[in-house]
């Protein structure tokens, strides 16, 4: 008996190895996140296809747990969209673990509960993966979700008072070329390679702007220079995840002029909240803001790795 005893013991000690995570260490205050992914909505009757897609800001600490604020996005039970309404989560063990509860609403004004939980299992230096198990409850029925999701952190610039580097920092620039990705069946997305190569034009992609996520606080003003070849707009909207031919409804919140190549435009953030910005011509194209005040200091980033121009 003692030996069956031992054995288990060292059986369930191994095995703990699988589920004590280290946390996230870039988890930490006052800072703006994405929270992506994908996975089913399971009940006996049926299974659905699930997403999740969330910006969110951390709060204060107290001892080992996150308080975050859910600032926009949205879930998914196959082509219906769950609407952020009130919900609330907080961030345990220093970002071994995520928990989110709260209520969503469908897009026919019906109220729906989450409760998700999520395990950390691997991470890189700026962004993180989640198991997610929990539960979307809506009046008629109760779904079991398994997620796998990708939690992203935006790099912090220190300020300075020098002038002329902080202007620098609050211009974007459209990068050459950024409007011929488009041409085949699929669009290259950022940091993708495609193969075969259709032309001259290089397989690989890394970013279309030189920054494409970044936390400002409202009423920061953001200059846009077209260094391509063609002219861009860029509006605000929602994105239609899965929707090839519609990927965006405007929102109406941003809306650029024509800007031609070699000029400039400037926007101003009014609003607190979570931005999608994109190039209604090249939807590929797209830029994440989040505006909400007490920052810390200026966040700029990238979501994938910048390309050298």
């Amino acid at each position: 008996m003692n030996i069956y005893f031992v054995g288990l013991l060292a059986l369930l000690v191994i095995s703990s190895g699988f589920f004590i995570n280290d946390a996230f260490a870039n988890v930490n205050e006052n800072s703006a996140f994405l929270l992506e992914g994908s996975g089913f909505a399971v009940t006996e009757e049926s299974i659905k296809v699930s997403e999740i897609d969330i910006g969110l800001t951390s709060h204060q600490q107290s001892g080992s747990s996150i308080d975050f604020l859910i600032e926009d996005g949205f879930i998914t039970l196959d082509n219906e969209d769950l609407v952020i309404s009130e919900l609330e989560g907080k961030f345990l063990r220093e970002g071994s673990y995520i928990r989110i509860n709260g209520n969503i609403e469908s897009n026919k004004g019906i109220d729906t509960t989450i409760s998700f939980f999520g395990r950390l299992v691997e991470e890189s230096k700026d962004a993180a993966i989640y198991g997610f198990t929990g539960r979307i409850t809506t009046l008629n029925d109760s779904y079991k979700i398994i997620y796998t999701a990708k939690l992203s952190q935006l790099t912090k610039v220190v300020e300075t008072t020098d002038v002329s580097f902080e202007e620098e920092m609050l211009s974007i620039r459209i990068l050459p070329g950024s409007s011929t990705q488009g041409i085949a069946s699929s669009y290259i997305d950022s940091a993708e390679t495609r193969y075969p190569i259709l032309g001259n034009i290089s397989p690989e992609r890394f970013s279309y702007f030189s920054m494409d996520r970044i936390t400002i606080e409202p009423g920061t003003t953001i200059t846009l220079v077209n260094e391509d070849d063609v002219s861009h707009s860029i509006i605000s909207g929602k994105e239609n995840y899965g929707d090839r031919y519609n990927p965006f409804t405007p929102d109406g919140r941003i809306s650029t002029t024509e800007i031609i190549p070699g000029e400039s435009v400037t926007i101003t953030f009014d609003e607190m909240g979570f931005y999608r910005l994109y190039d209604p011509a090249y939807p590929w194209m797209k830029i994440i803001v989040y505006s909400f005040p007490n920052v810390d200091s200026l966040i700029l980033g990238t979501s994938k790795n910048q390309q050298g121009n």
